[in-house]
């Protein structure tokens, strides 16, 4: 990855259930590149074989893959010449991994920073909050991993931008403004 692709790439962080998904959705429906999250991949392949790395059955397991599928998307986003919106991504995995193995989440992502500076979190959202078969966990949860994520994203150097609870369609125009694209 090239210093030109890295600031081609912005993460979409921030709590679970806080609307990510619906804006990469409404990214990618005005013609931006979008990168889906590998948490939610990664359960629907596990629900089709033997469900071994589900974050409910063994969280270090997926974890691991989630840090891997991180770095596939990562790769694959660099054939794309313009703007490329991450719904998480290999820092929220890295994350992740160091709350299940101890591992370093610097460690993890290693010396190059793969996300433009700026990172977009998604705060806690209690009124749209929900639990389904894929996201098992409470709000309560969610909200200690939004800290987590915050904390690492600050020990990383990125400018942290809270989007604001409006619309898909205010979220956008939100998140292009910031990067002066619209």
């Amino acid at each position: 990855m090239t210093a030109n692709t890295v600031h081609r790439f912005f993460v979409i962080s921030g709590c679970s259930g806080g609307g990510k998904s619906t804006l990469l959705d409404a990214l990618a429906a005005r013609g931006f590149a979008t990168v889906s999250e590998p948490g939610r991949r990664i359960v629907a392949e596990e629900r089709q074989g033997d469900g071994k790395a589900l974050p409910w059955v063994d969280p270090a397991a997926f974890a691991n893959r989630a840090v891997a599928m991180a770095r596939q998307d990562l790769d694959a986003a660099a054939a794309h010449t313009g703007p490329v919106f991450f719904d998480r991504g290999l820092i929220d995995a890295a994350v992740g991994l160091h709350r299940e193995t101890g591992t370093s989440f610097a460690d993890t992502i290693g010396p190059v920073r793969p996300y433009a500076p700026l990172v977009f979190l998604a705060p806690p959202w209690p009124e749209i909050y929900k639990q389904d078969a894929d996201r098992q966990h409470s709000l309560d949860t969610a909200m200690a991993e939004y800290a987590r994520l915050e904390n690492a994203y600050a020990q990383l150097g990125y400018q942290q931008i809270h989007l604001p609870k409006t619309s898909p369609a205010q979220r956008v125009t939100f998140v292009l403004d910031r990067l002066a694209m619209t």
